[in-house]
C-alpha cells in the first residue's frame, strides 16, 4: 500500500455496484463448501513416516513435541485436553514423573476439572503408583466431596487392593456427606459381601432411616432382615415405618409391602387387619394397588364372605371420597347409606345419616331441597322399619320439621308421613295435631287432601265437612275440592247441601276448571231425575258459554230422557244452537255441531228432515292466504281449507260461482270424451273404408236422434243445478 509524503495511507477508492439486482443463479455458502470438498483442495498430504536410529534423534523428537505441546499450551492454558494429551504422551514414554509434572501444572490452571482428576489418578494406578493414586483420591475428595465418581474409584480400588478397613474408612468418610441413596446402598453391599450383617443393620438404623426417610428405603430395610432371617427384625422394621409415616404421609406401597410379608409367613389374619386398617386411612385414587392386592388375596385365602367385604369397602371408599369432595351431592349420600344399610350395624349407619343430614343445602329454596328432604325420609323409614325404635323415629320427624323454613316453603310430604306414622303408632291425637300444625303454618293442598283422606277413612265425616269448608276457604276457585265436597255430601244423603254446595261453586269469580264443575252439576241433577232443573242448568250455562259441546251434550240429554216429545225437543235444540252459531267465528265448532244434527237425523229423522239438514252443510273450499313474518316481511303463502254455508245470505253469489265452476267442468269432460271418440272413428275409416259406407245408411237414423239428444243435453246444461244451490 503506498503511503504519502506525511506518512499517510491512501485509502483506494472502491469501485460502486452499477447494477444491484441479485443475479439469475444464486450459490450459497453451502454449495461453495460441498464443491471444495468433492475437489479436496485443502486436503494435505500426510507426513513421512521417521524411523529413529538412535538416541539423539529420539531426544531430538522429544524436543520438537515437547515444544509443540508446550507452544499449545502457552496459547491457550485452559484448554485441558491439550494438558491430558501431553501427559498421555510423557506417559506413553515412560516419563512417569514428567507426566506427573504435567498433570500437577493443569491442575494449577483448573483444579475442579473432574476428568483431570481422573487421568492423573488411573495414571498412577496404571503404573502401580497406589500411594501416588490415593495421595490424588484423598485430594480429590477434599477438593471436591460431592462428585459422587471420585469416591466410587476411591472404594473400589482399595477394596481391590484387598484393603478393608481402608475402604470401609472411606464410606465412613463419605457417608459423612449424607450423599444419596445409591451410595447408602453401596457401602451396605460392600458390608455385606464381607458377611458383616450387624454393621449392615446399624447403616440402615442410624443413618438410611434417618438421612432418607422414604417408604421404599423402609421396605428394603425390612426385606434385608426378612432374606437373612430376621422375621422378627423385618416385623417390627415394617411396624416402626407405619408409626413413623402415620395417617398424614400414608403410602399403599408400604402396606402392600407388609401385607406380602405377612402372608409369606402365613399369617392371614394379619394381612386381613393390614388391608382394612389401609383402606379406612388411604384415599380412593391412591389407593388403586392396595385395593387390587386386597381382592386377590381374598380369592386365594378368603371366603365368599371375604370377598363381599372387599368389594363392599371398595365402594364405601369410593362414596367417602365422593361425599368428601362434594358434601351436597346427595344422590352419593343416598348410594353410600344404601351399601352401610345393607351391610353396617344400626349404629354406623346412624353416624351416615347424621353426617349426611348435616349438609343443609347453602340457599333456601325449594328446588335445592327436594333431594336433600329424602335423606330424612329415608332416616326416619330406617329407624321405623329396620330398627324399630318408635321413639327415636319420632325425633327424626320432628327435628326434620323444625329444620324446614315453613315462612318460605315447606314440603307436604313429611307432614303426612309424620301423621302417618303416628297413626301406625295408634296416637291419633297426635296425627291430628301434626296435620293441624302444617295447616296452620302452610296450608297446602297435599296437606288438605291427605288429611281428609284420613278422617274419611275413620268415618269423621262431621271434621270432613269442617276441613273442606277450610280447604274452599284457602282455594275457592279449586273445582276438584267443590265436586268431591258435594260428592261427600250426595254419599251421606244430603242432597240439598250438595245442590247448596254447586250453587255455591258455580258462583265463584274465579275458577280453575269450570266445565268440569258444570258437567259435575248437570249429572248431579240428572242422576237425581230432576230434568227440569238440569234443563234450567243448561240454559244458565248458555248464558255464560255458546261452546258448540254444550248444545250437543244439551240436545243429548234431551234425547236421554224418556219421553213422547224428547225427538221434538232435541231437534228444536239443534235448530237453535244452529241459529246461534251462525255468527261464530269457529267455522269447525258450527259444523261439528251440523255433524251431530246429521248423525241424529240419520238415526231418528225423516227423508224430508235428512235433506233439510243436508242442506245445510257447508262446502269445503281450498283457500290461500299471504303470510307475514314477526318484523313484517312476507314469508309466502299457505294454503287452508274453509266452509262456506248456504243459509249464509252473503255466501249466496259464491255458491251460484261454485255451480257454474262445477258445469264449466263437466262440460269440458263430456267434450274431451267427444273429441276422442271421432278421433278414434277416424282411424277405423282409414283402416277399413267399405265397411264404413256400408255401415253409413245404417246409422243415419241413429245419427238424427243423436243429433236431438244432444241438443237436450245443451239445453240442461245451460240450466242452472238446483242441487248445487
Amino acid at each position: 500500500m503506498a503511503s504519502t509524503a506525511a506518512g499517510k495511507q491512501r485509502i483506494p477508492k472502491v469501485a460502486k455496484v452499477k447494477n444491484k439486482a441479485p443475479a439469475e443463479v444464486q450459490i450459497t455458502a453451502e454449495q461453495l463448501l460441498r464443491e471444495a470438498k468433492e475437489r479436496e483442495l485443502e486436503l494435505l498430504p500426510p507426513p513421512p513416516k521417521q524411523k529413529i536410529t538412535d538416541e539423539e534423534e529420539l531426544n531430538d523428537y522429544k524436543l520438537r513435541k515437547r515444544k509443540g505441546f508446550e507452544d499449545n499450551i502457552r496459547k491457550n492454558r485452559t484448554v485441558i485436553s491439550n494438558w491430558i494429551k501431553y501427559a498421555q504422551w510423557e506417559e506413553s514414554l515412560k516419563e512417569v514423573q514428567r507426566a506427573r509434572s504435567i498433570y500437577e501444572r493443569a491442575l494449577d490452571v483448573d483444579h475442579r476439572n473432574i476428568a483431570l482428576w481422573l487421568k492423573y489418578a488411573e495414571m498412577e494406578m496404571k503404573n502401580r503408583q497406589v500411594n501416588h493414586a490415593r495421595n490424588i483420591w484423598d485430594r480429590a475428595i477434599t477438593i471436591l466431596p460431592r462428585v459422587n465418581q471420585f469416591w466410587y474409584k476411591y472404594t473400589y480400588m482399595e477394596e481391590m487392593l484387598g484393603n478393608v478397613a481402608g475402604c470401609r474408612q472411606v464410606f465412613e468418610r463419605w457417608m459423612e456427606w449424607e450423599p444419596d441413596e445409591q451410595a447408602w446402598h453401596s457401602y451396605i453391599n460392600f458390608e455385606l459381601r464381607y458377611k458383616e450383617v450387624d454393621k449392615a443393620r446399624f447403616i440402615y438404623e442410624t443413618v438410611l432411616v434417618i438421612v432418607h426417610p422414604e417408604v421404599k428405603n423402609w421396605i428394603k430395610y425390612a426385606r434385608f432382615e426378612e432374606k437373612h432371617g430376621y422375621i422378627g427384625h423385618s416385623r417390627k422394621v415394617f411396624e416402626r415405618a407405619v408409626e413413623f409415616f402415620g395417617e398424614e404421609h400414608v403410602d399403599e406401597h408400604l402396606y402392600v409391602a407388609f401385607a406380602k410379608f405377612e402372608e409369606k409367613q402365613k399369617e392371614f389374619e394379619r394381612v386381613r387387619v393390614i388391608y382394612k386398617y389401609a383402606l379406612d386411612r388411604i384415599p380412593k385414587q391412591q389407593a388403586q394397588e392396595l385395593f387390587k392386592n386386597y381382592t386377590v388375596f381374598e380369592k386365594k385365602f378368603g371366603d365368599r364372605r371375604g370377598i363381599e367385604d372387599v368389594i363392599v369397602s371398595k365402594r364405601r371408599f369410593q362414596y367417602e371420597e365422593e361425599v368428601k369432595a362434594n358434601p351436597h351431592n346427595y344422590d352419593a349420600w343416598f348410594d353410600y347409606l344404601r351399601l352401610v344399610e345393607s351391610d353396617a350395624d344400626a349404629d354406623t349407619v346412624r353416624e351416615v345419616y347424621e353426617r349426611a343430614i348435616a349438609n343443609i343445602p347453602p340457599i333456601p329454596e325449594k328446588r335445592h331441597w327436594r333431594r336433600y328432604i329424602y335423606l330424612w325420609i329415608n332416616y326416619a323409614l330406617y329407624e321405623e322399619l329396620e330398627v324399630k325404635d318408635p321413639e327415636r323415629t319420632r325425633q327424626v320427624y320432628q327435628a326434620c320439621l323444625e329444620l324446614i323454613p315453613h315462612k318460605k316453603f315447606t314440603f307436604a310430604k313429611i307432614w303426612l308421613l309424620c301423621a302417618q306414622f303416628e297413626i301406625r303408632q295408634k296416637n291419633l291425637p297426635f296425627a291430628r295435631r301434626a296435620l293441624g300444625t302444617g295447616i296452620g303454618k302452610c296450608p297446602k293442598n297435599k296437606l288438605f287432601k291427605g288429611y281428609i283422606e284420613l278422617e274419611l277413612q275413620l268415618r269423621e265425616f262431621d271434621r270432613c265437612r269442617k276441613l273442606y269448608e277450610k280447604y274452599l276457604e284457602f282455594s275457592p276457585e279449586n273445582c276438584t275440592t267443590w265436586i268431591k265436597f258435594a260428592e261427600l255430601e250426595t254419599i251421606l244423603g244430603d242432597v240439598d247441601r250438595a245442590r247448596a254446595i254447586f250453587e255455591l261453586a258455580i258462583g265463584q269469580p274465579r275458577l280453575d276448571m269450570p266445565e268440569v264443575l258444570w258437567k259435575s252439576y248437570i249429572d248431579f241433577e240428572i242422576e237425581q231425575e230432576e230434568y227440569g232443573k238440569t234443563r234450567d242448568l243448561y240454559r244458565r250455562l248458555l248464558q255464560r258459554t255458546q261452546h258448540v259441546k254444550v248444545w250437543i251434550s244439551y240436545a243429548q240429554f234431551e234425547l236421554s230422557v224418556e219421553s213422547e216429545d224428547r225427538l221434538i225437543k232435541c231437534r228444536q235444540i239443534y235448530e237453535e244452537a244452529n241459529k246461534a252459531l251462525r255468527n261464530c267465528e269457529e267455522k269447525e265448532e258450527r259444523l261439528m255441531l251440523l255433524e251431530s244434527w246429521r248423525d241424529f237425523e240419520a238415526e231418528f229423522g225423516t227423508d224430508s228432515t235428512r235433506s233439510r239438514v243436508h242442506r245445510l252443510l257447508p262446502e269445503k273450499v281450498k283457500k290461500r292466504r299471504k303470510l307475514q313474518a314477526e318484523d313484517g316481511s312476507d314469508a309466502g303463502w299457505e294454503e287452508y281449507y274453509d266452509y262456506i254455508f248456504p243459509e249464509d245470505s252473503a255466501n249466496q253469489p259464491n255458491l251460484k260461482l261454485l255451480a257454474m265452476a262445477k258445469m264449466w267442468k263437466k262440460q269440458q269432460q263430456q267434450e274431451e270424451e267427444e273429441d276422442s271418440q271421432e278421433d278414434s272413428q277416424e282411424q277405423q275409416e282409414q283402416e277399413d273404408p267399405a265397411a264404413v259406407t256400408a255401415g253409413d245408411d245404417k246409422d243415419d237414423g241413429d245419427n238424427d236422434r243423436q243429433d236431438n239428444d244432444e241438443d237436450k243435453d245443451k239445453d240442461e246444461r245451460n240450466k242452472p243445478h238446483t242441487k248445487d244451490m
